[in-house]
């Protein structure tokens, strides 16, 4: 499906690039910077699969996240909403990602209060995905104000961020080492 003999091609030398379909647009243009996103958020994935070595199950989902959005990214780098012929995020992507949610989440308490990235490093990165998550989901839906989308793409990304919302309070041992957002605690301290 893909062969990349030359890597440096110059072609992106006067700040354009090309399309899925061949189009040339500014490296700027809201799609690249949407699909762009897409591509860091798959790499901050990369780097919370070092920290689930010990959740097996944890690491197949991030990485069955890491192949979708490689599918995200090429749906979005064609304009349009047609799937004849192209590849699109679907609905199906976006039910499996509800199913983890509500699987993992069944096994968390409650929060009592909003909570703070952190606790174990798997769960900083994770809100640290998450946090890209909603960025990438932002352009796509400014994107998506201007030109056709396919509206599965959005979907699965607040989907997504809701999913490394929940992998990570698993990840800090069902919630067991969530910190917590204390009200109003640093005023005065100083």
């Amino acid at each position: 499906m893909v062969r990349l003999d030359v890597i440096t091609t110059r072609g992106g030398d006067a700040g354009e690039t090309s399309l899925g379909d061949g189009a040339r647009v500014r490296k700027d243009a809201l799609r690249v910077e949407a699909y762009g996103t897409v591509d860091e958020l798959n790499a901050v994935l990369g780097v919370l699969r070092l920290h689930l070595h010990a959740d097996a199950e944890g690491d197949a989902m991030a990485a069955r996240m890491q192949n979708d959005l490689f599918d995200l990214g090429a749906d979005l780098c064609v304009p349009g909403t047609d799937s004849e012929g192209r590849l699109r995020v679907n609905a199906a992507q976006c039910l499996r990602l509800e199913q983890e949610v509500a699987a993992m989440n069944a096994h968390i308490p409650p929060l009592r209060s909003f909570i703070l990235p952190g606790g174990s490093a798997a769960a900083a990165y994770a809100h640290l995905a998450r946090t890209v998550a909603r960025r990438a989901e932002r352009l796509v839906v400014a994107l998506a104000a201007e030109e056709a989308v396919n509206p599965e793409a959005v979907r699965y990304l607040n989907r997504l961020s809701d999913h490394l919302f929940v992998l990570a309070r698993r990840c800090n041992g069902n919630g067991a080492q969530d910190v917590t957002w204390v009200p109003g605690a640093t005023r005065g301290a100083g």
